[in-house]
């Protein structure tokens, strides 16, 4: 089967689901962006369970999870998306985040996950594409996560992803 893919705008680390997916950099030691915000959420928790698991940080594309911290979320997942702007423009990787992200909630047993817009934003993936990737795959990937929920920054980014929903 696969996940149920809702959209609403807001706040990702406010978000009442069992785990957030987190557009985290290489090094795993956080950072701006999705990042800073998940970190600043979570506490010193999620940083000290990212130094333990991420001893060498994760590899672009790839998937891990950790604590979420003092978040209302049980767990974080991250992902590590292409950074466009220094030439990563494999869409393999892009799409491999979501569908990576949905086999760690698996194996986690999450049922409700949150979305950020993986690489759209500081990353430069262009918007449109980015929002493309998300959408089909998290539609498209086999999961037992009931529901996929994109968080969109901004009524901007809500309505372009609303659009590809209803497309």
């Amino acid at each position: 089967m696969t996940a149920r893919v809702t959209l609403v705008e807001g706040d990702i680390t406010a978000q009442q689901v069992d785990a957030v997916v987190n557009a985290a950099s290489r090094r795993m030691r956080g950072g701006g962006g999705v990042d800073g915000a998940i970190h600043a959420a979570g506490g010193p928790e999620v940083l000290a369970d990212c130094v333990r698991r991420f001893r060498d940080g994760l590899a672009t594309g790839s998937a891990g999870w950790t604590t979420a911290g003092r978040m209302s979320a049980r767990w974080v997942i991250h992902v590590v998306g292409p950074n466009w702007t220094r030439g990563e423009r494999d869409r393999g990787l892009l799409t491999s985040c979501y569908s990576g992200a949905l086999a760690v909630a698996d194996e986690l047993g999450a049922r409700t996950v949150a979305f950020p817009l993986v690489s759209a934003g500081v990353y430069g993936w262009p918007r449109d594409d980015a929002i493309r990737a998300a959408v089909e795959t998290l539609r498209a990937t086999a999961t037992d996560v009931e529901e996929a929920r994109i968080v969109a920054f901004g009524r901007t980014a809500h309505d372009e992803v609303a659009a590809v929903l209803a497309g």
